[in-house]
C-alpha cells in the first residue's frame, strides 16, 4: 500500500513539531536540573557559615524524628538566626548542646533553628505551618525587635522588594511555598552582583553604609551577567506560583499600641498548643525603653490569656545581657558567640523542666 505524497508531508511536519517540542522540553529539564545541582552545591557551601540548608533553616538537615527524640524549634529574626555568626555559634545550637550535656545518656534532644533575618511575631504561625512536618514538640518564640514599629521600607529585600520585615522572609521564593525547598542560587548571584557594584561591600549595597564606589567596565559587565543569571532563576521560580504574603492579622486590644504584636504572639501560642505542642515565649535582651514597654505589655497578655495553662511558659532574658557591652554585642543588637552561650545557659533549666514533665507523663 502506497502512502500518498500529501500524507508523507503531513507526517513529516507532525514529526518535526513533536521533535521540536521534545527538544524544548529536554532543554528545559536539563536547565532546571543544572540549576538545581548548582543550588544544592551553593547550599552546602553556605549552610554552615552564613546561610541556610535546602529546606530553609540553619545547620544540617535534621531528617526524620527518631523514636523517643524530643524536638524543639526556635523561631525569630536575625537574633535567633545568629546573624553574622556560623550556625554553631547561635543560641539554638548552644541550647541543644547544653540540654544534652545535662541529660547524660538519655535520648538526644534536637533543636532546629528556624530563625531568619527580618522575621517578626506576625510570621510565627506561617513558619509553624511551613515546618509542621518536623513533628516538633516544643516551640521557642524569640522576637520583639522587628515589631517595634520601625519603617518597613528600611527592611525591604533588594533581591525582591515585595519582601519586607513583616513578611515571612522565605516567601520571597514561590518554589519554597510550593515545595518547601528554599533555592539560594538567585539570592547568592544577586548579592554577588550587588557586592561587585559596591566595591565588595554588601552592607553598602543594602543601604546600611553610605559608601560611594564607581566600578570599572569589567566589574560592571560581570555584575550585569550575574544579575541576568539571578533574574533568570527568579523568573523560573515565578513560573511555579504567585507571590503570597504570610503575616498574622491577629490583634489584642488590651495591649494598646502593641495590639498587633501581642495579637501575633497570642495567635502563635494558640496555634501551637491546639496542636499539642509546648510553648516558651522569650523576651530578648532589652534594646531600649520602648522595648521594655513592649515586652511588659506582652508578658501581661500572656498572664491574662495563658496564665493557667501549664503548656505555656515565659522566660524574660531582658537583663541577661547588657546590649551596650561590646564584648557581648558586636553591633548594638546581635550578640557574639559568648553572648549566645549566656542566653542558652539561661534558657536551659526551663527547657529541661518541660522535657522532664513531657517524658514522665
Amino acid at each position: 500500500m502506497r502512502v500518498a505524497s500529501s500524507d508523507r508531508i503531513a507526517l513529516s511536519r507532525r514529526t518535526k513539531i513533536l521533535f521540536a517540542f521534545a527538544t524544548v522540553f529536554l532543554v528545559f529539564v536539563v536547565s532546571v536540573a543544572g540549576l538545581l545541582a548548582v543550588d544544592v552545591y551553593l547550599h552546602h557551601r553556605v549552610q554552615y557559615s552564613a546561610g541556610v540548608n535546602v529546606w530553609g533553616y540553619r545547620g544540617a538537615v535534621v531528617g526524620k524524628k527518631k523514636p523517643g527524640e524530643t524536638r524543639i524549634v526556635a523561631l525569630g529574626g536575625s537574633t535567633a538566626f545568629g546573624y553574622g555568626l556560623p550556625w554553631n555559634e547561635s543560641w539554638p545550637y548552644y541550647l541543644e548542646q547544653k540540654i544534652n550535656a545535662r541529660r547524660g545518656g538519655l535520648t538526644p534532644v534536637v533543636v532546629v533553628n528556624l530563625g531568619i533575618p527580618t522575621d517578626t511575631a506576625r510570621t510565627f504561625v506561617t513558619t509553624l505551618n511551613d515546618y509542621a512536618y518536623l513533628n516538633y514538640d516544643i516551640v521557642c518564640l524569640y522576637e520583639g525587635y522587628n515589631d517595634l514599629g520601625m519603617d518597613a521600607r528600611k527592611f525591604q529585600n533588594p533581591t525582591n522588594p515585595e519582601v519586607a520585615h513583616y513578611l515571612e522572609w522565605r516567601y520571597q521564593s514561590p518554589i519554597f511555598r510550593w515545595t518547601g525547598y528554599f533555592p539560594i542560587f538567585p539570592l547568592v548571584l544577586n548579592e554577588k552582583a550587588m557586592a561587585l557594584r559596591h566595591g565588595g561591600n554588601l552592607n553598602a549595597a543594602y543601604g546600611t553604609e553610605k559608601i560611594v564606589f564607581r566600578p570599572n567596565l569589567a566589574t560592571r559587565t560581570t555584575a550585569a551577567a550575574l544579575e541576568t543569571a539571578s533574574e533568570l532563576g527568579l523568573k523560573i521560580e515565578k513560573t511555579f506560583a504567585q507571590a503570597k504574603r504570610g503575616a498574622s492579622e491577629a490583634t489584642d486590644a488590651d495591649c494598646g499600641r502593641w495590639a498587633s504584636y501581642c495579637g501575633a504572639v497570642a495567635d502563635a501560642v494558640r496555634h501551637a498548643i491546639s496542636r499539642g505542642k509546648r510553648v516558651v515565649v522569650i523576651t530578648q535582651p532589652y534594646l531600649a525603653d520602648i522595648h521594655v514597654e513592649q515586652q511588659t505589655a506582652m508578658a501581661a497578655m500572656l498572664a491574662r490569656r495563658f496564665g493557667s495553662d501549664s503548656r505555656v511558659r515565659y522566660v524574660n532574658l531582658g537583663r541577661s545581657i547588657d546590649i551596650h557591652d561590646r564584648s557581648l554585642v558586636y553591633d548594638g543588637i546581635h550578640v557574639v558567640a559568648r553572648g549566645n552561650q549566656v542566653l542558652a545557659d539561661a534558657l536551659t533549666p526551663t527547657l529541661l523542666e518541660i522535657i522532664k514533665k513531657m517524658t514522665a507523663g
